[in-house]
């Protein structure tokens, strides 16, 4: 850390290497906080979180009681033992709660003044969260699956709907209607997700083992689909032919630069794809254990070198790097299986939630290293176990 800070001092270094070595640190640190709790709301479980950026301390939770949280995540109390309370909740006492389960909540991406939900009671909410009062439903013919607004658009305000019908909704907030379709996939839409990096640029997975890109300015069809076999006849039957899973394709995620793309699926797999060509990395994450019959809410850090991913895997959360493949480790604590997690940036933090109703806060724990026994060690000769590399300290002094 000292070599960080003195090359960064001197000009050497950029600052943005000691910040994402930092955050990287922080990330393989991450362990269950105890003193943290989180007011336990839902009476099911629990299948959205989102943390909004402009503070980056309000978090939305959907459940699949049909009720939706916003909780505040801000320790004011300052004291070492604390619970994130529950701000407000649409309860089912409320005249407007979904009827049933939610199955995505999202921010604004520009203030918390709003946030959009969807639910299989076949309805997307704009609410006002001041008043807690839907400003506008959109209403559609089968269960809504997932919905994404775009966190960068300025020449749209666009929100993709992905439902039992194979065909993805756009609904404009600005008219308040529905105003375009795309068409292309054959089976139910389970994700949907804006390019971070291009504003026009969606992409979808759908129960037809195909993931789709799309420009929304084009009246015709998508721009690719996604092949796993990167073309390849040879590898691939007549049946899996431009599919970018052998089963449902259930989770995508962009990477936050927005140059690769994320794919997750019920064949147990996870997948890496340049986002510009559509080709498949082939960076193998091995078996990714996924029985979701919905929409798998999975994230990617940001701000770290390399970055992570964090993806629910049954009772646990799995990390892995993102261009290694390599599985860091598996963090536990949920006693049934985990449906969604969320990064906080800001943080470094993690927040999942699961079938047990309960939300775990996952937070950095750095080793505090013992000076005595290292004197000790050095005196002696001895030599220290291995830490890992984001741990080490290269830094020296001419003087010694």
């Amino acid at each position: 850390m000292l070599s960080f800070l003195y090359a960064r001092q001197s000009g050497l270094d950029d600052p943005v290497r000691l910040r994402r070595a930092e955050s990287t640190r922080r990330v393989l640190s991450l362990e269950l906080n105890y003193d943290r709790d989180v007011d336990r709301i839902h009476g099911n479980g629990i299948n959205t979180l989102d943390i909004e950026v402009v503070e980056g301390r309000y978090m939305l939770s959907g459940g699949s009681d049909g009720v939706i949280v916003v909780y505040d995540l801000e320790n004011s109390s300052r004291k070492p033992h604390y619970t994130c309370k529950a701000v407000c909740t649409v309860g089912r006492s409320s005249r407007y709660v979904h009827k049933f389960s939610v199955e995505t909540v999202q921010w604004y991406p520009h203030d918390t003044g709003m946030f959009i939900s969807s639910s299989f009671d076949k309805t997307v909410k704009v609410w006002d969260t001041e008043t807690l009062k839907p400003a506008e439903e959109f209403q559609f013919d089968g269960n809504v699956y997932c919905h994404h607004m775009s966190t960068i658009a300025r020449k749209h305000s666009l929100v993709a709907v992905g439902t039992k019908d194979p065909k993805v909704q756009l609904c404009d907030l600005k008219s308040g209607s529905r105003i375009h379709i795309l068409q292309g996939h054959r089976g139910e839409i389970l994700s949907v997700r804006w390019s971070p990096r291009y504003e026009h640029i969606l992409a979808t997975a759908s129960t037809d083992s195909r993931v789709r890109v799309w420009d929304v300015r084009r009246a015709s069809g998508s721009l690719f689909t996604l092949d796993q076999h990167n073309g390849d006849k040879s590898k691939a039957s007549s049946e899996a032919a431009n599919t970018a899973h052998n089963g449902r394709a259930n989770g995508l995620c962009f990477t936050d630069d927005g140059l690769y793309l994320l794919t997750t699926g019920t064949d147990d797999r996870m997948r890496l794809w340049n986002s510009a060509t559509g080709e498949n990395t082939l960076v193998n994450y091995g078996k990714v254990v996924n029985e979701s019959r919905k929409g798998l809410k999975f994230a990617v850090s940001r701000g770290c070198s390399p970055e992570f991913v964090f993806v629910p895997c049954g009772s646990s959360v799995a990390v892995y790097g993102l261009h290694s493949g390599e599985q860091i480790t598996m963090l536990r604590g949920h006693y049934n299986n985990v449906d969604c997690c969320e990064f906080h940036s800001d943080n470094q933090e993690l927040y999942s939630g699961g079938k047990d109703c309960n939300i775990l806060a996952w937070v950095p724990v750095l080793r505090q290293p013992d000076i005595e026994d290292e004197g000790v060690n050095s005196a002696k000769g001895g030599t220290q176990a291995a830490v890992n590399p984001a741990f080490e300290d290269a830094w020296s002094s001419d003087e010694d």
